[in-house]
């Protein structure tokens, strides 16, 4: 008897120990994991400082990269307010956009404001193949230091993925994801071959996880992230800086179906705040928004659970929509009503002449 109870005694005390053990080995891999989450975190709020001190103070000599800057889709919004940041700090520009009446005007503008050369390549990048050769000739005897993929274009309106024409599909691969490609696989050569380089790709916070009714678009726009942090990779020991850039809402034309978008403000910055950041964080960061707010925004949405993303998006892009068809409906009432005020003075006018 004395013997059983001594071997229940010794197994108490083996089963005791082995629990202190295996709780001692939790408590240190808790205390590892809290130590991993602390430093993470301090990391962030440190960056932030950085970022946020950078993008007031500093700015690198972006000469240094080549005397010649290519931007896609500047006639408007952050392509052309990101033109004017690049002419301010002495870069020629190359601008490729449609319509050459706005190009010239833009071409004109950036001369006259800040002394640089400029120079004009009218393209509709949704005509696919038909568009690079004659870029190519255009770039190819200049230094071309700085790439800026901002191209793009986006539903009109948050919309289910059938309600969408098939030609709005078509645009944004062709614009999207065509375009940026094709443009980094012509300049890129030369930036190789010199050794230094920047390519800027134009993403958008909706690449970070799946938008619904904004399908397509954020798909396209994940494509963009997925091939700058490919490049940086292969790229970054040439001397070449590839930078994604993922914003959130900025206040341009592509935002006027909302009134609640198109209103500037520190969380809706206008195109040109945007672009004034932005061009502060090269060489800095190569994946980022461009802007501190919006890397708040962003960091605060990386803890969302991915089902909580869709939630939340189906409700907001349902809310943008409902305000886009408020708006097309007045639009319409107001159009109506000046084509039945022409007509009365029409007839007014008409009935004096009799």
């Amino acid at each position: 008897m004395a013997a059983v109870v001594d071997s229940f005694s010794f197994l108490a005390k083996e089963i005791i120990s082995v629990l202190t053990s295996f709780r001692d080995a939790l408590a240190l891999i808790g205390a590892i994991y809290a130590a991993r989450k602390t430093l993470g975190l301090s990391y962030k709020v440190v960056s932030a400082i950085r970022f946020v001190l950078y993008t007031k103070f500093g700015r690198r000599d972006l000469v240094r990269y080549g005397h010649w800057a290519v931007v896609t889709g500047c006639t408007h919004g952050i392509g052309k307010a990101y033109a004017y940041e690049l002419a301010s700090g002495g870069l020629n520009i190359i601008l490729v956009s449609r319509g050459l009446k706005k190009l010239q005007e833009v071409a004109k503008d950036i001369e006259e404001s800040f002394g640089v050369q400029t120079c004009i390549v009218p393209v509709d990048f949704n005509e696919a193949d038909d568009a690079y050769p004659g870029i190519q000739s255009k770039i190819q005897d200049k230094e071309v230091g700085i790439l800026v993929n901002n191209v793009g274009v986006m539903y009109d309106y948050p919309q289910f993925f059938l309600d969408v024409q098939p030609e709005r599909l078509w645009q944004l691969v062709n614009v999207n994801v065509a375009a940026a490609t094709m443009m980094t696989h012509l300049v890129l050569p030369q930036m190789v071959a010199r050794g230094r380089g920047v390519v800027v790709n134009m993403s958008s916070s909706a690449c970070f996880l799946p938008t619904p009714q904004m399908t397509v678009y954020s798909a396209t726009k994940a494509y963009l992230d997925c091939f700058s942090r490919a490049l940086q990779v292969e790229y970054k020991d040439r001397g070449i800086i590839v930078q994604c850039l993922m914003p959130w809402y900025v206040a341009t034309r592509m935002t006027q179906y909302s009134e609640t978008l198109s209103d500037p403000s520190t969380l809706i910055p206008s195109a040109q705040v945007y672009a004034r950041n932005a061009v502060a964080t090269i060489g800095f960061s190569s994946r980022t928004t461009g802007y501190w707010p919006h890397s708040i925004l962003s960091w605060f949405c990386s803890y969302i659970p991915e089902s909580l993303w869709m939630w939340f998006s189906m409700r907001l892009n349902n809310a943008l929509r409902q305000q886009a068809h408020r708006r097309i409906k007045m639009k319409k009432l107001k159009h109506s009503e000046s084509l039945s005020s022409f007509s009365d003075e029409d007839l007014a006018q008409q009935s004096k002449q009799d």
